[in-house]
């Protein structure tokens, strides 16, 4: 059956996306089948987009520019619409997560969400999650598009060595995210630190946090808790912020052992074994 439910375009980027969908699509003569097979997909999924019971995917926007010849209309708003679908409470820091100009993080048991894989990412997404898991892990990778900038900001990770050996989504999915990390790593503008467990006691013990530098806004701390992220331009919390930060990378491993660990770990704990059989039953 065909949908018709009507949007208002004001409500939300997913609503204004359905709309003029609908409105192009008819102006083109098409109906909502007839889209899909140009699209090679459903027309119910034309139908659930235009009334904003589905995401739409970046591919999707961009096979439906092409299908309608829209100058990229769709795969501009797309990044919107996915933006959108991210929590509310942290819409606010991915904002300027995308304004900045170089970013320092210290994350104490996850890869940084901008150097996680697809797979990393909907593995932790999947130990607690809301609504559509698909779309939660479209809009974080849809995040990582700020590092495919012709000028993407300055990126300086470090992490705890606990990351590394903290087994997420299996053997597997960790091999292939320590594997981003040594060819993201070899990209000029990303720096990645290893914070070893022979560091002992160190200024990162309070959790993990991100400091923000702009071209023309203030600077910016970013922390969370397990309700919601926390984001202050205070000059005494970026202060202690970058005070902290300046003691995480004197500890840490030089950039090329950094780098040599995350390729030893890699294979010897990540490499080419039999996955764990399970218990023998009786």
């Amino acid at each position: 059956m065909v949908n018709i439910r009507n949007l208002d375009p004001s409500a939300s980027p997913l609503d204004y996306f359905g709309s003029e969908l609908r409105r192009l699509r008819e102006e083109a003569g098409l109906n909502q089948p007839q889209l899909g097979k140009i699209l090679f997909c459903t027309g119910s999924l034309v139908g659930q987009i235009e009334t904003a019971k589905k995401v739409p995917t970046r591919e999707f926007s961009e096979r439906l520019d092409a299908a309608l010849m829209t100058s990229g209309s769709f795969s501009r708003l797309v990044g919107l619409v996915l933006r959108s679908q991210l929590p509310t409470w942290f819409q606010a820091y991915a904002e300027m997560e995308a304004r900045a100009t170089y970013l320092s993080t210290f994350q104490a048991q996850l890869v940084y969400g901008l150097l996680q894989t697809e797979e990393y990412a909907r593995a932790v997404l999947g130990v607690r999650t809301e609504g559509d898991l698909d779309t939660k892990v479209a809009a974080r990778m849809e995040r990582q598009r700020i590092l495919q900038r012709e000028t993407p900001p300055l990126l300086w990770v470090v992490m705890s060595e606990a990351v590394l050996r903290q087994e997420i989504g299996g053997r597997q999915v960790m091999r292939s995210q320590l594997a981003h990390l040594l060819r993201v790593q070899e990209e000029e503008w990303v720096k990645i630190q290893i914070l070893p467990f022979g560091a002992g006691a160190h200024a990162g013990l309070m959790g993990s946090f991100n400091l923000l530098r702009f071209e023309d806004d203030p600077d910016l701390v970013y922390t969370e808790d397990f309700v919601q992220g926390h984001m202050t331009a205070n000059p005494a919390a970026f202060r202690e912020g970058s005070l902290r930060y300046d003691h995480l990378r004197a500890a840490g491993l030089s950039l090329e052992d950094s780098t040599a660990l995350i390729a030893r770990v890699m294979e010897e704990h990540y490499g080419d074994q039999p996955e764990p059989a399970g218990r023998a039953l009786a």
